[in-house]
């Protein structure tokens, strides 16, 4: 709704008789609202989401891939909090362990900018599996007007050397589209797709896959509050 209401303004309400660098100002202001939906429509509108977990305003969905054994995963939720404060949970990378579910550890790699860092991450597996650890690549990219944040954290398998006694994630990509319904609350749409490596059945994963993202949420929830 509020895209369409975007675009009606744009086409009926300017003022054509106005300064040239506003109107040019407005169209850009349209065409990258536009852009940035666009890439958030395309990101979401190719997978068949089922709804699989449900409680406390967290939703869980999950949903088949085309080229994959595992399945692909969506949380969806609205949370006390704002745009800096989700921001500086992603930051505090050291904190991850506190509410990444079975995060064993998390460090800061390299910091390019106050809106782009990499990071390692390792995971626990009960034996007999191997832990699982990946090096994380994550973007921010925040609207200018305040009225999304979308954040990117893509698994760069390659950037640091494997580890001995850990299987390095080959794939991991990982999309959030944050907007504030509120001053005082966010709404978070988070897209989850990984394949964990080595041997893991696939049909292991998927049967509890929904649950690790629910509690993360949980925990970040309550983090968020304080």
């Amino acid at each position: 709704m509020e895209f369409g209401k975007s675009r009606y303004i744009t086409e009926h309400h300017i003022n054509y008789s106005a300064p040239q660098h506003l109107m040019r100002s407005l169209l850009i202001n349209f065409v990258f609202l536009f852009f940035c939906f666009g890439i958030a429509l395309n990101a979401f509108g190719q997978y068949t989401w089922k709804l699989t977990r449900e409680k406390d305003g967290i939703r869980v969905y999950q949903s088949k891939l085309k080229n994959s054994d595992y399945k692909s995963l969506k949380v969806e939720c609205t949370f006390e909090g704002t745009y800096d404060k989700l921001l500086a949970v992603l930051n505090d990378v050291g904190n991850h362990q506190n509410w990444v579910y079975n995060n064993k550890n998390a460090s800061l790699i390299k910091r390019i900018s106050s809106s782009e860092f990499y990071y390692y991450s390792e995971t626990s597996l009960p034996w007999p599996m191997a832990n699982r650890d990946a090096i994380v690549h994550l973007k921010v990219l925040k609207d200018t007007l305040g009225r999304f944040l979308k954040i990117t954290a893509i698994g760069e398998p390659k950037y640091l050397p494997e580890k001995s006694g850990k299987v390095r994630v080959p794939y991991c990509n990982v999309q959030w589209f944050v907007t504030m319904p509120t001053t005082k609350t966010i709404h978070i749409v988070y897209t989850f797709e990984a394949d964990p490596g080595g041997n893991v059945p696939s049909w292991i994963v998927n049967s509890f896959a929904d649950k690790g993202p629910f509690e993360s949420f949980k925990k970040l929830e309550q983090i968020l509050k304080n």
